[in-house]
């Protein structure tokens, strides 16, 4: 089936369901987007944007970022087992070096692989809200937000509070954390410590997983200083992670840090934020877990970055405009010992003509080893009705390979020193409409690349993968978002309803060589029904199906209950509960049918 078939059909189905909503409307409507130079209401904004809130996350009983995401239209988080330990984050049909990570615009980026970006994910009590932006965004973010990218805003303040949190379930699994939130007249702290750990639900997928994080606001009533530091520890069996070779027996173990100090100068028209950063991180692999003699890669990544992100409000809109320099370098054993130098300048600037607004822009980026690009964009919105906004964006995007890309070699696998960066034109057109009960967005998008990156094989009887830029790919899709909120019993009850559909065609190549970029999903169906009967008593029922481009499908469906004592809160999740045989990524399969229950107490 062609897509403009494809469109025809899904266009019906919208029509058939009516437009449903955008949960917590008037709650959205207040949120400012931050993550950019020039702040913009949520409603307001001319691209596609999700936002998982606070109490989203306290409603869904979930434990981990990774599971959060799941439950969003377009994302595909590939995971390797429970407690979120392992995965890969994509966004519409992109790789996983494809999507950028920032932690309160802190951009996450590892010139190693896009394998360690989840590594960063903070824990769920600490997070004020997570910010989706799909499509290119590398004219704001520069690269690696190839095909979006997600920022994480963690609380400012937790008012005098401390919270435990146990948890048991399945597998042997056993979490326990204590967040604390101290306020002073002058000075604001969150400190958070957590440990997971599951004998694994098969042979050598055991974890024991560390989180440790500090969030301090001080100098409050002049100019406050914000300074953010995180540490994670992890060390887990990988069995198959990158191998099918049922002799071996894989470990990893990885380490993610951050240490970052912003403040930020207002005034009626110019807003400054300049910030200093560093991110670390380590990963050793062992192919045999019992002998790190046969085959040991060991890594360890430091990146250093100075950055200034400003606007300006004048009669003629507003001028964002930034500057980012920042340094990283590797030693491995594997690798080698390199650096990479970045620098980045930004600008844009937003302006009404007649019921449109504009936002021209661009990004201009030199890298040390592949010398300058300028990747320009634009956006472009109107506000038909208070209810009702048209939206489009076209931009160039890019991002440079990875030193693994570059560099690396083992009996299967050899990197290409010659690669060139990967390329792309991406446009976008979208509708959202907006209601106390019913709100929901439909977007078309399609994204032209060039010298894509994916490990091929010259034939099929060859072993050796080699990096290399593929000629052309062409990507499309349709996005479809809703949420209906109504009340039985006096409570709220809300359903929510996304698909996905991508068409991603490596152009001009053999596919059966190809190692990476056919395992995208076609089809892509979440559903959700929260519901609250009584006071203290709420549930959620989930509902995912995939269809990747490889053929293979599967539908998993995970419920929740979550019951209010005062201060103690019980949860009680299950995950996959008709215990569908499934694989998210490589050749791991995925746990069959497992159970999580939870306390949390907070005084």
């Amino acid at each position: 089936m062609n897509l403009s078939k494809e469109i025809n059909l899904f266009l019906v189905l919208c029509i058939s369901i009516q437009s449903f909503a955008q949960e917590k409307g008037q709650e959205l409507d207040s949120i400012i987007i931050n993550s950019t130079r020039i702040s913009i209401p949520f409603k307001k904004n001319s691209r596609t944007i999700n936002i998982i809130t606070a109490k989203d996350i306290k409603n869904s009983a979930a434990t981990n970022v990774a599971d959060l995401l799941q439950q969003v239209a377009g994302v595909d988080i590939r995971r390797r087992g429970t407690g979120g330990g392992q995965s890969d984050l994509y966004i519409r049909g992109g790789g996983f070096d494809q999507t950028l990570l920032l932690i309160d615009g802190i951009k996450m980026d590892d010139a190693q692989t896009g394998h360690h970006t989840m590594n960063a994910l903070l824990p769920i009590e600490v997070i004020e809200r997570i910010e989706i932006i799909k499509g290119p965004a590398a004219r704001i973010f520069g690269q690696n937000a190839f095909t979006g990218a997600i920022n994480i805003v963690t609380k400012k303040r937790l008012k005098n509070k401390v919270s435990l949190n146990l948890e048991a379930g399945s597998f042997g699994q056993f979490n326990g954390s204590a967040t604390l939130g101290k306020e002073t007249e002058n000075s604001s702290i969150i400190a958070h410590v957590g440990a997971l750990n599951s004998d694994g639900y098969r042979n050598n997928s055991d974890y024991k997983n560390q989180n440790y994080f500090l969030k301090g606001i001080f100098n409050k009533k002049n100019q406050p200083i914000e300074v953010i530091a995180t540490f994670f520890d992890k060390k887990f069996g990988a069995e198959n992670f990158y191998t099918t070779n049922v002799t071996f027996n894989e470990y990893e173990e990885t380490q993610n840090s951050l240490l970052g100090v912003s403040t930020t100068f207002k005034s009626d028209k110019f807003r400054v934020t300049p910030r200093i950063y560093w991110r670390r991180g380590q990963d050793m692999f062992l192919l045999r877990r019992d002998d790190s003699g046969f085959y040991r890669n060991f890594h360890i990544t430091n990146k250093i970055g100075v950055e200034t992100n400003a606007s300006y409000t004048s009669d003629f809109g507003i001028t964002g405009f930034g500057v980012d320099f920042s340094r990283f370098s590797i030693q491995s054993n594997n690798l080698g010992e390199r650096a990479r130098t970045m620098a980045n300048l930004f600008l844009e600037h937003r302006f009404k003509l007649g019921s449109f607004d504009i936002t021209p822009g661009v990004a201009a980026t030199y890298f040390s080893d592949f010398k300058f690009n300028a990747f320009p964009g634009l956006d472009l919105g109107v506000q038909v009705t208070d209810k009702v906004r048209l939206y489009g964006n076209v931009g160039y995007t890019f991002r440079a390979p990875t030193f693994t890309d570059l560099y690396y070699s083992d009996p299967a696998t050899s990197g290409n020193p010659n690669l060139e960066p990967e390329k792309a034109l991406a446009q976008e057109i979208g509708v959202k409409y907006s209601d106390i009960k019913f709100s929901g967005s439909l977007a078309l998008f399609n994204r032209d690349s060039e010298d894509l990156i994916d490990y091929v094989r010259p034939n099929t009887d060859a072993s050796i993968f080699t990096a290399t830029n593929i000629a052309e790919v062409s990507t499309q899709g349709i996005e479809f978002e809703s949420v209906y909120k109504f009340k039985m019993s006096k409570y709220n009850q809300i359903i929510t309803f996304g698909y996905t559909y991508l068409n991603d065609d490596i152009l001009d190549q053999n596919k059966d060589l190809s190692r990476y970029s056919l395992n995208t999903l076609k089809h892509q169906f979440i559903s959700r029904f929260t519901s609250q009967l009584f006071k203290n008593v709420r549930q959620n029922i989930i509902f995912k199906h995939a269809e990747r481009t490889v053929g293979t499908s599967y539908n998993v469906w995970d419920a929740s209950l979550i019951v209010d004592f005062n201060k103690f809160t019980v949860t009680l999740t299950a995950n996959n509960i008709f215990n569908a045989d499934y694989i998210e990524s490589g050749f791991v399969p995925m746990p069959p049918s497992n159970i999580l229950l939870g306390l949390r107490y907070a005084f």
